[in-house]
């Protein structure tokens, strides 16, 4: 089997709070007066996954806070095949608690362009919101998304019990700016929560739906729109929305015919990389390498960079199934080596 490190991948379910190195998080606590413990041996279940959140959001203060993670990032990122990312990030949130509306936006995406130039990757950012906040932080996010080129578009996130009714106004203005929406649904909650973020979300993708193969109809209507859903293995098992990796629907759902891509969500949490996503659903599903080169030629698809872009990274999938599993080459956008 070819290594899944070397595949050509794209990313486009990650938080970039949830991807801090252990490291980088104590040495920010340190600055800003936030005591980090030790890392744990392992994440168990939500609470201890929404403490870490909290964790995370005290260390970063300063705007060099913000570049550093995401400069951090692209490296991680690179180092692990992933050639183009969308990566998620709570900009209105955090320019909220600081007092400084576009400062951690602005901040990260100066980290991105260093960590662009520095590896070869190549990025965009979502803004989440969360369903639990105010409308206003709402609209909040949908200008800075308008704002800044390299925002590729917002979405709903956290509690899916909380409806989209009451943004359906911002959710509109989003769809009519043409700013992409993508929001979290059918991971906590049933079908019901990707059909209003189809139908009052505008989706054009949909982050985790994991529960889509409860409603044979829905299945078929996401189906038949090609909506692509950002499957999270490992997040999922963690956070107790899949029993086990052998329990996981992603291979029903690719047998329904599903445009079903691999992320990781919240890696640093899960002690995982999309590399080890791949690995994972190659030995838990036997995969062979044809298959996970249409995973990531499906994620290739969905995502929402330019042509050239997306022509070139089927190119680098092309090379690494041409390759001998001894000697897989990867394609950096422009050229072939061979390890």
């Amino acid at each position: 089997m070819r290594d899944p490190a070397l595949l050509p991948k794209a990313h486009l379910h990650v938080h970039l709070e949830s991807t801090v190195r252990w490291d980088t998080l104590r040495e920010l606590g340190r600055a800003n007066g936030v005591a980090v413990p030790d890392r744990p041996a392992g994440f168990t279940g939500f609470r201890q996954f929404a403490d870490h959140n909290s964790l995370v959001r005290h260390c970063l203060v300063r705007p060099a806070d913000f570049t550093r993670v995401a400069r951090e990032f692209c490296h991680d990122e690179a180092a692990q095949g992933t050639r183009y990312a969308e990566v998620t990030f709570t900009a209105a949130s955090h320019g909220e608690r600081l007092g400084a509306p576009e400062m951690p936006l602005e901040a990260v995406l100066e980290g991105l362009a260093l960590g662009q130039a520095e590896t070869g990757l190549r990025c965009r950012v979502l803004l989440d919101h969360s369903r639990r906040r105010s409308v206003r932080r709402a609209w909040r996010t949908l200008h800075l998304a308008t704002r800044y080129d390299e925002v590729a578009g917002i979405g709903m996130a956290g509690e899916e019990s909380y409806p989209l009714e009451p943004f359906a106004d911002v959710l509109d203005a989003a769809r009519d700016a043409g700013v992409a929406l993508v929001h979290h649904a059918g991971e906590a909650c049933g079908a019901d929560s990707i059909r209003e973020a189809i139908h009052t979300g505008h989706a054009q993708r949909i982050g985790h739906g994991i529960r889509v193969l409860d409603d044979p109809a829905l299945t078929a209507e996401i189906r038949d729109r090609g909506i692509a859903l950002e499957v999270c293995p490992s997040s999922n098992v963690l956070l107790g929305f899949a029993a086990s990796p052998d329990a996981h629907p992603l291979a029903h759902m690719r047998a329904a015919g599903l445009a079903v891509t691999v992320n990781t969500d919240i890696p640093a949490i899960a002690g995982t990389t999309l590399t080890d996503e791949y690995a994972l659903v190659r030995d838990t599903f036997g995969y062979d390498d044809h298959d996970l080169a249409a995973l990531a030629r499906t994620a290739v698809q969905a995502c929402f960079a330019d042509e050239q872009t997306k022509r070139d990274l089927h190119h680098g999938i092309d090379a690494w199934l041409a390759a001998p599993a001894a000697d897989t080459s990867v394609h950096n956008g422009s050229d072939i080596t061979v390890r």
